[in-house]
């Protein structure tokens, strides 16, 4: 269903995105030609983003940016309870392409001025939101290593030389994964836990993951051995790493993460809290502007390899 289309809308523009610095002025000019006024504002303060919105009095919210800006965004947009859409201009852009928002950016203003809204999901790491994924382990070892500057010069090159540097110092840690009453103890190299679909550039959390599936797929990486991760890698883009033995995979709307010591924990490409770290789904939190989603095939829950004890029977 398609609703009215936007005709005021806050602009929110990161000029540090690693694409910030294309020929921004003809999208921008595209929007306007199709009947929108364009207020746009700084993305300084992230902050102040749901005053900025409701003093705007627009009908509607634009990131222009990645991942990372549309995380920054996330909360007053919540708030807000306005629609929103995506200009992706970032490295990954992996909400984009959940959502199949095209990477063109003429053809990305083109699906905001079309005005389908869809309900999307919203993930809470320790009350902060994320789009796509929150990790602890690996994958906050490629954050540190992933400079902007590496990734505005290198672009996903960037993101395969962070992961060699993050690899080279790989080391499993302790961690309790609880669920409702029962725990999963466990020696792993990541844990992350997924609330849309795609993530680090095109991987996919699990096979059967959605963004309005309300829902959070979560899976522990077991491996002793980095060489033993580098033999799955591939799996990682299709969504079937879960059926490795040395990988646990739960499905949930909330988990609660404990290490033996506090532990960075990365949210969309950016370390925003840590360990003990609860991870939490808010089913149709916000409204996007996107194409009309694709039938997708149910989900199928995957049991944990892993014998699962009762909370109350563990200390930490």
């Amino acid at each position: 269903m398609t609703d009215s289309r936007p005709r005021r809308a806050v602009l929110l523009l990161n000029p540090g995105a690693r694409r910030g610095d294309e020929g921004i002025a003809p999208v921008l000019d595209r929007l306007r030609d199709g009947g929108m006024a364009l207020d746009e504002r700084s993305m300084d303060a992230p902050d102040a983003v749901e005053g900025m919105l409701r003093e705007a009095g627009a009908d509607c919210v634009i990131v222009g940016g990645g991942d990372g800006s549309l995380r920054l965004a996330a909360a007053g947009i919540w708030a807000s309870g306005l629609p929103f859409g995506i200009l992706p201009l970032g490295t990954a852009n992996d909400l984009a392409r959940t959502l199949g928002i095209p990477a063109d950016l003429p053809a990305a203003a083109d699906v905001i001025l079309a005005g389908h809204r869809r309900r999307i999901d919203l993930g809470t790491v320790n009350g902060l939101p994320f789009f796509n994924v929150a990790s602890i382990g690996l994958a906050t070892d490629l954050a540190r290593e992933l400079s902007s500057d590496l990734k505005k010069r290198w672009g996903r090159i960037g993101y395969a030389i962070a992961a060699a540097r993050a690899l080279a110092g790989a080391r499993r840690f302790s961690a309790q994964i609880s669920e409702n009453d029962t725990t999963t103890r466990t020696r792993t190299m990541q844990v992350a836990v997924g609330n849309g679909r795609f993530y680090g550039g095109g991987n996919v959390v699990a096979a059967h993951a959605a963004i309005d599936d309300g829902h959070l797929d979560l899976y522990s990486l077991e491996m002793r051995t980095v060489w033993r991760l580098a033999l799955m890698l591939v799996s990682f883009r299709s969504g079937e790493h879960g059926a490795w033995s040395e990988v646990t995979t739960l499905r949930g709307t909330e988990f609660e993460v404990r290490t033996s010591r506090p532990r960075p924990v990365n949210a969309d490409g950016e370390i925003v809290t840590e360990t003990p770290a609860v991870f939490k789904v808010h089913p149709g939190a916000v409204t996007v502007f996107a194409p009309p989603a694709a039938a997708a095939p149910a989900p199928e829950p995957r049991a944990s390899p892993h014998h699962r004890i009762p909370a109350s029977e563990l200390s930490f």
